[in-house]
This record gives C-alpha cells, sequence and structure tokens, in this order.
C-alpha cells in the first residue's frame, strides 16, 4: 500500500488518524484555534511597521495541514470570531479587527483552508511538496494582509508591501524551512507504524 519513497494516504491530513468522533473534531478545532492564539504571542516587534513577527502563521499553516480544509477554516475562524470578540490572543495579545494586522488574521484563515485541502492530496508527505504548500499558504496570507494594511492606515500599495511584506520574507522561508522537516517526518513515523 505504501512506496519506500512516499507514504499512501491520500484523503487523509494527520488528524485523519485519530479515532474518529465528534468530540474529536470539536477538540482538535479548539486545539488550532488556542494553539495559533498562544503562537500569536510569540510577537517581536519591527521598526516602521505595525506588523509583528510571530508564531501565529507558522501555526495557522500547521493547522490547516494537520487538520484539513473544514477543521482548519473552523480553527481559524474560531481564533478570529474569538479575537474579534475580545479574548486577547492575536498578536502581543491585542484582540478586535480595528488593529492594521487584522487582515493577516483574515489571511490565515483562507491559508488554513487551502493547505488543508492540499495536505489531504498528499501536499504534506514530502519536503518539496509542503514547500510549496507552505509557500502557497503564506502568498495567500499576504494577499489578504497587505491590502487590508494598506486600506486600514492609508498606506500606499508599495508603503504596504515594505511595511508588511519585505520584512517577513526571510522568516517566512525559515518557517516554511521548518514545516519542511516536521510534516513530512510526522507521515514516515506513522508509515512505520
Amino acid at each position: 500500500m505504501s512506496t519506500a519513497a512516499t507514504p499512501v494516504r491520500t484523503g487523509q491530513v494527520l488528524a485523519d488518524l485519530l479515532p474518529a468522533s465528534r468530540v474529536r473534531d470539536a477538540a482538535l478545532v479548539l486545539g488550532g484555534a488556542a494553539l495559533t492564539g498562544l503562537a500569536a504571542q510569540i510577537s517581536v516587534p519591527i521598526p516602521g511597521t505595525p506588523v509583528p513577527v510571530t508564531g501565529q502563521t507558522f501555526a495557522a499553516l500547521l493547522v490547516g495541514t494537520s487538520l484539513g480544509a473544514g477543521r482548519g477554516f473552523l480553527s481559524l475562524a474560531l481564533y478570529a470570531l474569538a479575537g474579534i470578540a475580545g479574548v486577547p490572543w492575536f498578536a502581543g495579545g491585542a484582540s478586535g479587527a480595528a488593529a492594521p494586522s487584522f487582515g493577516y488574521v483574515l489571511g490565515m484563515l483562507l491559508a488554513a483552508t487551502v493547505v488543508g485541502a492540499l495536505a489531504r492530496r498528499g501536499g504534506d508527505r514530502n519536503v518539496w511538496r509542503t514547500a510549496g504548500t507552505m509557500l502557497l499558504g503564506e502568498a495567500i496570507i499576504y494577499a489578504v494582509g497587505v491590502p487590508y494594511l494598506a486600506l486600514a492606515t492609508g498606506m500606499t500599495a508599495s508603503a504596504a508591501i515594505a511595511a508588511g511584506l519585505t520584512p517577513f520574507l526571510i522568516g517566512d522561508a525559515l518557517k516554511a524551512a521548518l514545516a519542511m522537516g516536521l510534516l513530512p517526518t510526522a507521515w514516515k513515523l506513522v508509515d512505520k507504524k
């Protein structure tokens, strides 16, 4: 059923390997939201931009790939809605939709859904597929976050790119590299059982 190079578990994400139940799904959705909220507290301000470097994007992409599109979407929707309602778990303990960086949260919601769908099709099974999946997820986050930043702050498009994209490219490459190691390794360990 599997080859030596790539485990064959078509249609599955890592969360599907746990015994199926509604309780499992609810716990995974809550856990994914909580993980994203905790990772957002790893927040380093960057001079010249209202957007900090956080662990939030990595968590959101990891939640999407590990839980799949549906549970990933629900996790990030719960994260976003709870943050809008006042839970202080956006970057740096912020909450509400008025922050200039809220567009990135919306982008994470969409990205978690897309990377979850790709993971179900094997997008997290080997290093290169995982790299492509993570980079696409990052691109989606920026495609929503940077225009929102421009609108929320009155920045020009070029200023929003300079403040909301350029300073984060190296860190995002490192996050993608970490995922490139973690996810395929998890599948290899599962496949050995």
